[in-house]
């Protein structure tokens, strides 16, 4: 893990401190993700959230928020000072991303299973008011167990929604058990592509691979894309990682403070 990965690490750590509360490991498997789609892929002001011509991001595993918080406040979005009142009753920054409260936040979500709907009615109207701007959704491996998904799923392909990319966190871990024992997902890319889209897989934690593989959308002309993202629940956290335990934390006690520090080198 490289410096970067680790910044924006212990930029989740800070709100987590400032709110006491928060989902790490959630959190701490999309950064990747984000970093590249923020650092190279997106055409985005953060000066100007509502440029229309910006490209779309939608997380719509709401409850991975701290990762969107962090890398939309280290991209001036917002101030960096917003991470230290997470959650916070006055605050802007609430549990699950909200439209309109956080800038660069394009839609509310945490009630799973909206997100690639929302982005498949942006992807439309863009296509047919010939825009050119991408929409890229971020949606959880348990997530998909919603019927929702896959509707907005055969929309999108009935459509030919090209501008229209599904990044799925594929960390094998839902809130309560592994995603094999609730609901197994597998074969899940010949799932997407029997919805109609072209899909690939790469390394979630592998920022170059990630960039590469982003740089090619779409996947193929005509075809929205999905990607599946293996990623590892609780990333750069030993105690977090694989640990279904670190899904949400209501609370911290001193010594999981102490942990998260000296593993984020905070």
């Amino acid at each position: 893990m490289d410096e970067r990965s680790r910044y924006l690490r212990r930029l989740v750590f800070r709100a987590m401190q400032g709110g006491g509360r928060g989902h790490p490991g959630s959190a701490l498997s999309l950064i990747e993700i984000v970093r590249v789609l923020y650092d190279h892929i997106l055409q985005v002001r953060p000066g100007e959230p509502q440029w229309p011509q910006r490209d779309r991001c939608i997380l719509s595993k709401g409850h991975g928020c701290l990762a969107l918080y962090a890398i939309l406040a280290d991209k001036g979005f917002f101030p960096m000072e917003e991470l230290d009142r997470f959650c916070r009753l006055d605050a802007m920054l609430g549990g699950h991303p909200e439209l309109g409260m956080v800038p660069g936040v394009e839609a509310s979500t945490g009630a799973l299973g909206h997100g690639l709907s929302i982005a498949a009615g942006m992807a439309l109207a863009a296509q047919r008011k010939g825009e050119t701007h991408r929409v890229m959704v971020i949606l959880g491996d348990g997530e998909l167990d919603e019927g929702s998904v896959w509707e907005a799923a055969m929309f999108a392909a009935k459509h030919r929604l090209q501008q229209l990319t599904a990044l799925v966190d594929y960390n094998k871990l839902q809130s309560y058990g592994a995603v094999t024992q609730v609901q197994p997902l597998e074969p899940l890319a010949d799932k997407w592509r029997a919805f109609g889209f072209a899909v690939a897989e790469v390394d979630g934690h592998d920022p170059e691979a990630l960039r590469r593989l982003l740089q090619r959308l779409p996947l193929s002309e005509g075809m929205p894309s999905a990607i599946l993202c293996h990623t590892v629940k609780g990333k750069g956290v030993p105690m977090a990682e694989h640990n279904p335990d670190w899904h949400h934390k209501s609370s911290f006690k001193a010594e999981e403070l102490a942990q998260l520090q000296s593993a984020l080198g905070s």
